[in-house]
């Protein structure tokens, strides 16, 4: 870790330290006393990094280990570096995986020439923000039609074990390579190893490796650790936004955890905690990791978020404080992963503050509500249909069963990380392919298709294509 901080070797910077409580360290210096986020080195050859949470008097400051502090006692040195964390920034990152410290977990060695970065960068100044809406293409149909995504926005995506989160993410990670020639950046915190690893050897046989980075803060680091990660990911992005002038996409697993790690910091510090044992500080920590997720009029961070509900409540504070600051929710359902519906997106349920005539335009609109009152009326109609069976229904619901079914179909999609598990070779969808293939649904052009000719295409006109190879 040598290359995370120059230290100083001025006698002004020396501490001791005078208590050890787990991850919490108090530490004394006669003089130049270190300011709050400053890193503090300390252990037998310095190797346990501490970070300035609180300055206690003139003399006394209390730190949060980010590395373990086994060995570490009463009287050892202290060294302050005066500066903050830092990372390594620029185009030598892409392709690597990172710790919080910077440090390559891919046994890639990063040049000496190395720029490296502060992870507490204010928020970007309004003036510099862009405050025209766009929306952000993914090429995948359901999500451009009905939950079109901002650019420079956040998105939470919602789902449990096994419904595609990884490989919704995965296909994401590829389209923006490849539609937007940007840069994608994951940052895991609180992951699994094992999550980790998988997602890593995904993406190099997908063939996006070369234009991402991935840092993680793994599930058995110290929560100081844990709750920088997220941080340290924004400083890299941050580089490619406002220095390269490229889009990102950040893509965060998961939301819950960071707000889970500052619960157990402030925990550490004594703080008195808030409603259902949360931090007091957990509104303005979130905001400040929020914030820094915007676009300019030269780049963008767009953001996608795994965000874990506890006990399905969403009323609790983390959830309610996450939303807040999403511009678009994607639930993933288990019911629809069953039946082979993917990407899995639960339709109904999901949703996005971009759906407005204003931004989408009126056409885009009128297709979206269309296809949401179409889909609400066949789920209505299901428990009719499981009694009496589909022929009892008047001949209109039936059109709306009909229309329903293959507007289901349509919005599957193959992708391009899972074509060597399937037999379906990968499709990018345009946003006005797919526009004009849910409009001739809805206005019955393909009533006489059967529904199988619907189901992982592109565009629309694959169904005849489809019919003519099947026979």
């Amino acid at each position: 870790m040598e290359n995370v901080i120059k230290v100083a070797d001025s006698q002004s910077l020396l501490g001791k330290v005078i208590a050890v409580r787990g991850s919490v360290v108090d530490i004394e210096f006669e003089t130049n006393l270190p300011a709050i986020n400053m890193v503090v080195k300390t252990g037998k050859g310095l190797e346990i990094i501490l970070e300035v949470h609180m300055q206690l008097d003139n003399k006394h400051v209390r730190c949060i280990a980010l590395t373990p502090t086994q060995g570490l006692e009463r009287g050892m040195k202290a060294i302050s570096t005066y500066e903050h964390l830092k990372v390594p920034v620029g185009p030598e990152t892409l392709g690597h995986m990172f710790d919080v410290f910077g440090n390559t977990l891919d046994e890639f060695e990063l040049p000496q020439t190395m720029q490296w970065r502060s992870i507490h960068n204010p928020p970007l100044p309004l003036i510099q923000r862009s405050t025209t809406s766009e929306v952000f293409e993914t090429g995948i149909k359901a999500i451009d039609v009905l939950l079109p995504l901002e650019r420079g926005g956040k998105a939470g995506l919602f789902g449990g074990a096994g419904v595609g989160k990884t490989v919704l993410l995965t296909e994401l990670i590829h389209n923006m390579v490849k539609n937007h020639s940007g840069v994608s950046m994951f940052c895991g915190i609180g992951e699994r190893s094992r999550e980790g690893l998988e997602l890593y050897h995904d993406m190099k046989e997908a063939g996006v490796l070369p234009e991402m980075v991935m840092i993680f803060g793994q599930m058995n680091e110290l929560p100081g650790a844990r709750f920088r990660v997220g941080h340290a990911a924004l400083t890299m992005a941050e580089y490619f936004r406002d220095d390269e002038h490229k889009d990102v996409l950040l893509l965060i697993d998961n939301v819950f955890r960071f707000i889970q790690a500052g619960m157990e910091v402030s925990g550490l510090l004594g703080q008195m905690p808030s409603r259902l044992g949360y931090q007091p500080t957990m509104a303005t920590e979130l905001s400040q990791l929020q914030e820094r997720i915007a676009n300019t009029k030269t780049g963008a961070i767009t953001s996608i978020q795994a965000v874990y509900v506890p006990a399905d409540d969403l009323t609790d504070p983390a959830a309610v404080h996450t939303f807040s600051h999403l511009s678009a929710t994607i639930t993933l359902s288990r019911k629809r992963a069953s039946e082979g519906m993917y990407p899995a997106i639960d339709l109904l349920q999901s949703g996005s503050k971009m759906a407005s005539p204003t931004i989408i335009g009126e056409r885009h609109y009128k297709i979206a509500q269309n296809i949401r009152q179409t889909l609400a009326q066949y789920e209505e109609l299901k428990d009719i249909i499981a009694m009496l069976g589909l022929e009892q229904l008047s001949l209109e619901d039936q059109k709306i069963v009909n229309r329903s079914r293959r507007l289901e179909r349509f919005l599957t999609q193959p992708f391009y990380t899972t074509e060597q598990f399937t037999q379906y070779k990968g499709k990018n969808v345009s946003l006005k392919d797919a526009l004009d293939g849910c409009e001739r649904i809805l206005n019955d052009e393909f009533k006489d298709y059967p529904e199988s000719a619907f189901y992982m295409i592109g565009t629309i006109d694959e169904v005849r294509e489809k019919i003519e190879v099947n026979g």
